[in-house]
């Protein structure tokens, strides 16, 4: 039974992958040259908007970023990326920057118009996201676009790769597999209702306490992660230089681990990168539309720090700690695994242990705010009021994830990331006129 639900995720992603290509690439470099790169060029004023307070209904623009992180910085970055290199090599890393780069773009619009075209709620808090500019925007295939897009958000925002791989960090590294080898599944449903319990304490108390959680465990976790990888890219200082040679060298040619193909790498790498920093998937606005900003392109300005932080800085130092440790040529290390051993070599023989507290703390964190994404989703479809029962749907899909491969999970992700970037970016391209209006309403253009 997996073995054919493996077949059908795989002859579904293959379907559509290259149609992700083509509207992420594609679409994000029109948006580069459609922006003139302007975006870009104000890293410094982001910086500044993100702790600026405004005196509107909603949460604050660090807070929204914040949650974003919460999901994109953790299992994505730390596992996702050891998974990536695992099949691809090292030169996978410069087509994940490449994403991130035109990510960052396309953020910096999505996030634009989903303070641009949103609604309220019944407490006149703010609603926005691609389900609200795709209908509000669009007038003839606005709804159907939008109603694809939340049915696939169903699929798309469950905890399927932070649970699996929760579980199989608990169950691989922390205990001995003595104790867990007798009743190994037993083990694994156990991990999955206590990850689906301790989830629930926190998403039931809606959109403040998740963003209150996130953004006081976030931020702490990021900087420790860094300290650490920065210490060790400086401690192997004479090894990071030959490892940029070996990442381009093999981006660049034709020797790779993806079916013999340099497309096949190319594929991989924004496959890897969306799913590290989810730009062009859609999900990121659904916080950024809940912002307190008033102008949209302040808004797209702080949400675009998203990728440059997550897969910009944190995969990059992920990536190279791994190349330098040479643990991605151990044929069985893949996953969190592979990425424990690079940090164990690495740090003076205790750095998997650290790690795997900051893995953990990130893997909750992303449980406790892809729940909201779900919810956003749910009360499109239905009744704002009603969003709050897609969590019963999101705990159990906790336990189920905990329990099968994670082969099934990312062909779970994959395939319905593909579904839900292609009504989104296309509307994102459809209306960029209007973000481009206000940035040359502000004299950026």
């Amino acid at each position: 039974m997996l073995k054919t639900v493996e077949a059908f995720l795989q002859i579904g992603i293959q379907s559509l992958e290259w149609i992700m290509l083509i509207l992420i690439m594609g679409g994000g470099l029109y948006l580069l040259l459609h922006s003139r790169g302007i975006p870009l060029l104000k890293i410094r004023e982001a910086t500044k908007l993100l702790f600026k307070k405004e005196s509107a209904p909603g949460i604050s623009r660090f807070q929204a970023l914040s949650a974003v992180l919460a999901a994109t910085v953790g299992l994505g970055n730390i596992s996702g990326v050891a998974i990536a290199i695992h099949m691809g090599g090292p030169g996978v890393l410069v087509w994940m920057w490449i994403t991130a780069l035109i990510g960052s773009i396309i953020k910096f619009y999505s996030c634009s118009l989903s303070v641009q075209l949103r609604t309220t709620d019944a407490q006149n808090q703010p609603l926005g996201g691609p389900m609200f500019y795709m209908d509000l925007g669009i007038a003839k295939w606005g709804k159907p676009m939008a109603i694809w897009f939340s049915i696939a958000g169903l699929f798309g925002v469950l905890p399927a790769f932070t649970a699996n791989q929760l579980t199989q960090t608990l169950i691989d590294v922390i205990a001995p597999q003595q104790i867990f080898a007798p009743s190994w599944g037993s083990w694994k449903l156990f991990i999955g209702i206590f990850l689906c319990l301790l989830t629930s304490w926190v998403i039931f108390g809606g959109l403040q306490k998740i963003v209150r959680v996130t953004s006081g465990l976030v931020p702490v976790m990021v900087l420790l992660y860094l300290g650490m990888g920065v210490f060790i890219l400086w401690d192997n200082a004479s090894a990071v230089l030959p490892s940029f040679k070996l990442i381009f060298r093999e981006a660049l040619g034709l020797q790779t681990a993806v079916a013999g193909s340099f497309w096949g790498l190319v594929l991989l790498g924004v496959r890897r990168a969306v799913f590290s920093n989810e730009s062009g998937v859609g999900n990121a606005p659904m916080y950024h539309g809940q912002s307190e900003s008033k102008k949209g392109t302040d808004e797209g300005l702080t949400a675009m720090l998203g990728p440059l932080l997550d897969t910009g800085l944190v995969c990059t130092i992920t990536g190279l700690i791994v190349i330098i440790s040479g643990a991605y040529t151990v044929p069985d290390l893949n996953g969190i695994v592979l990425t424990l051993e690079a940090f164990r070599r690495l740090f003076f023989g205790i750095g998997d242990e650290l790690l795997l507290l900051m893995v953990l703390v990130f893997g909750v964190s992303t449980l406790f705010t892809y729940s909201y994404y779900g919810v956003k989703c749910f009360g499109f479809l239905t009744h704002s009021r009603w969003g709050q029962y897609y969590n019963y749907f999101y705990l159990g899909s906790i336990v189920f994830s905990a329990l099968v491969t994670v082969e099934i999970v990312i062909g779970i992700i994959d395939l319905s990331f593909a579904l839900m970037c292609i009504p989104n970016m296309l509307a994102i391209l459809y209306l960029s006129k209007r973000v481009k209006s206000e940035m040359r309403s502000r004299g950026w253009l």
